[in-house]
């Protein structure tokens, strides 16, 4: 049985741990926070008390997926692990890091012959558990040797790799700008459905929706789920935030002259929500809830 280090037990990471020992992979988890780690440890899964501790605990040859916020965190922590890793070890970066951030992290640690792999990661929490999308980038020597983790941990037919470093967060980069036009649509159809002088139950035309229409999705799946949670969403505001990929498409696109004006329109309204609470709002603030877990503004 391989064993993989996992630094980030949050609602990813716990996951995608859970989803490797399910796939017979011996998995030693590490997060900074106590509580994370109590809870990974009664769900079954190994933790250590810190980063040195994790190394530690670790074959001959290291293999560590991060899954920690993109930006100063994750790429300080790939600093630290370039001092303590050897040649031949592995490092993964599963989370929404920029693709330029991930082409210094890979160029670090080949100072090192530390092999770096950046791996876009999709299919929000239940992917994570059940079978994740994953787009990774690298050299092609340091993906053969742990492919099968991959394979192990994604859907059928769900994992893609590209033998250029970067290249996986750059795809998962176009992937969550496009993410971002779609939900706008459905949330926008949905606003002009309540402005209407008709009376829609929003969950079942969500249903019908996914019943042979064109338009069916795992999205519009997730706001029939919202909807019969909440039939106006009135528990929330309509305030979206933005982790960022959508900006740097956006901005990618300005400097290759590629025009994205629906990914782009849809960062301005993510933007505007922060002072309007449109229901079009509401809508895309509960899908990211329903894919990502990530947390929506309730109304006092």
């Amino acid at each position: 049985m391989k064993t993989i280090g996992i630094i980030g037990l949050g609602k990813m990471g716990f996951n995608l741990a859970l989803n490797a020992q399910d796939h017979d992979w011996s998995v030693v988890g590490f997060d900074e926070e106590p509580q994370v780690r109590e809870k990974a440890e009664g769900a079954g899964i190994q933790t250590a008390d810190s980063l040195d501790c994790l190394i530690e605990s670790l074959e001959s040859r290291k293999i560590i997926l991060l899954s920690t916020p993109a930006g100063a965190i994750t790429n300080h922590l790939i600093g630290e692990l370039k001092e303590s890793l050897q040649a031949g070890d592995i490092v993964i970066d599963s989370g929404n890091s920029n693709f330029k951030d991930s082409l210094k992290n890979y160029q670090s640690l080949k100072e090192k012959d530390i092999g770096f792999l950046d791996c876009g990661t999709s299919g929000g929490v239940f992917g994570a558990r059940n079978g994740a999308c994953l787009m990774i980038g690298g050299e092609q020597g340091v993906f053969d040797d742990i492919a099968d983790f991959f394979e192990a941990i994604s859907i059928e037919g769900g994992c893609l790799f590209i033998p250029e470093p970067a290249a996986g967060h750059y795809l998962k980069m176009v992937h969550n700008g496009i993410e971002y036009g779609m939900m706008q649509a459905i949330g926008e159809g949905f606003s002009v459905l309540e402005a209407s002088a008709f009376s829609y139950d929003y969950a079942k035309v969500a249903n019908v929706w996914n019943h042979g229409s064109v338009i069916r999705s795992w999205l519009v799946e997730i706001a029939e789920e919202e909807f019969r949670n909440d039939s106006k969403l009135g528990r929330i505001e309509g305030v979206i935030d933005a982790n960022g990929e959508a900006q740097w498409t956006v901005e990618e696109a300005l400097q290759l002259e590629v025009p994205v004006p629906v990914i782009a329109n849809s960062l301005f309204v993510r933007n505007s929500s922060k002072l309007t609470d449109s229901f079009s709002n509401k809508v895309v603030a509960a899908l990211r809830h329903g894919f990502g877990g990530h947390a929506v503004k309730l109304k006092k």
